[in-house]
């Protein structure tokens, strides 16, 4: 088995997150998404969330190319790589949180996972940030 591992909030769940978990699945054969937990989102995002960590989640278990879907460590981000020992780490194309000690952690637990850097699908509309504002201007 290669187990793929993917991060991210997944609030508002769009085609670009679908395009993501189809790019990540094609990397291996079974496919681990990490749930952003509330607290982290907030922080991190500084967004008001529409959906709590477990309705995320639930979602998310739901989608036919995801295999696992887990929440994220509440204190330490990199725990679940230590656990859940991924053979392929997927970043968003535009992902840029935590990754600066990415490596040094993947070294630091020894594992020989590989992180590589996924492909945007049409970012001028299936963009989380870009669909937050279009709904704004609808409400």
């Amino acid at each position: 088995m290669k187990k793929v591992m993917v991060f991210g909030t997944f609030d508002i769940v769009h085609l670009g997150h679908l395009n993501l978990f189809k790019q990540a699945k094609k990397l291996g054969n079974y496919l681990v998404v990490v749930v952003g937990r509330d607290s982290t989102s907030k922080k991190i995002k500084k967004i008001t969330l529409v959906h709590n960590e477990k309705e995320r989640l639930e979602f998310l278990k739901n989608i036919k190319s995801v295999d696992q879907a887990i929440l994220g460590d509440k204190k330490n981000y990199y725990k679940v790589i230590k656990t859940e020992k991924p053979d392929v780490i997927a970043l968003g194309y535009d992902q840029d949180n935590f990754i600066d000690k990415l490596e040094d952690k993947i070294r630091e637990f020894k594992l020989n996972t590989k992180v590589v850097r996924l492909k945007s699908h049409k970012p001028e509309q299936h963009k989380s940030g870009k669909i937050r504002q279009k709904l704004s201007k609808m409400l």
